[in-house]
């Protein structure tokens, strides 16, 4: 449970009001979005390996379920590092040495072998899956999760997946500008260090919304269907 001191609270009740943006959130219109958890980022030998996410695959399997459950939305994002030396050649030409370089390019490909999602979570043939170009999910020209979440009228974002203070936390800060209430899930998210996890989501909630557990979420998404609805937002 992530600790929030005093002062990070008090900010937030001054600016809001009130502890959360998101008291309930309605299911329906609700996405789970899980970015970036592929064996690149998750599984020994790769060169992008968090090994703190695969702790984090059985809370994402049962976060899934629960919101598949409750008629929610359950969006799985994969980055393809296909060209990215030339589209992206800022990181891959000054951010990273030659052999770094030839390395992500080699294990990210759409055909490589840090590609694929691990055996271990639960992706299911009725979940939607996304594959984005760079850190952030709703950048321009990324991928077309903005356009995807519009049309099945979500309101609401769940953010899971690796790393915390990287590809979450821009895709986070990305969805909340465009206007989804944007939720960090602190057990579903994973960095490469607990300083860095934890500092990330103090940060999140000075400036950009709510942090839940995977059963905060869920309680909130029951109580929603429990009592007949009541708008996420103001």
């Amino acid at each position: 449970m992530l600790e929030v001191p005093d002062w990070i609270a008090e900010r937030v009740v001054r600016r809001m009001g009130r502890r959360h943006v998101s008291e309930r959130i309605d299911p329906a219109r609700t996405a789970f979005v899980v970015v970036d958890l592929q064996k690149y980022y998750t599984h020994p030998g790769f060169m992008a390996e968090c090994p703190a996410a695969r702790d984090t695959f059985p809370v994402v399997n049962a976060l899934a379920d629960a919101l598949r459950q409750m008629g929610g939305h359950v969006v799985w994002v994969k980055t393809s590092a296909d060209g990215a030396d030339e589209y992206w050649h800022l990181y891959h030409g000054r951010m990273l040495n030659p052999e770094a370089s030839a390395r992500r390019l080699r294990e990210l490909a759409s055909d490589g072998p840090g590609f694929a999602f691990p055996e271990e979570l639960d992706v299911r043939g009725s979940d939607v899956q996304v594959i984005k170009r760079c850190y952030s999910a709703f950048a321009p020209g990324s991928s077309d999760l903005n356009e995807i979440l519009e049309a099945r009228d979500i309101n609401t974002v769940l953010i899971g997946g690796t790393l915390t203070n990287a590809c979450c936390e821009t895709t986070a800060r990305d969805a909340m500008v465009r206007n989804y209430a944007t939720i960090m899930i602190e057990d579903a998210l994973s960095a490469l260090s607990d300083p860095e996890h934890v500092n990330a989501l103090h940060n999140w909630l000075l400036h950009f919304g709510d942090v839940f557990s995977a059963d905060e979420a869920i309680a909130r998404m029951s109580s929603w269907s429990s009592s007949g609805g009541q708008e996420t937002s103001p």
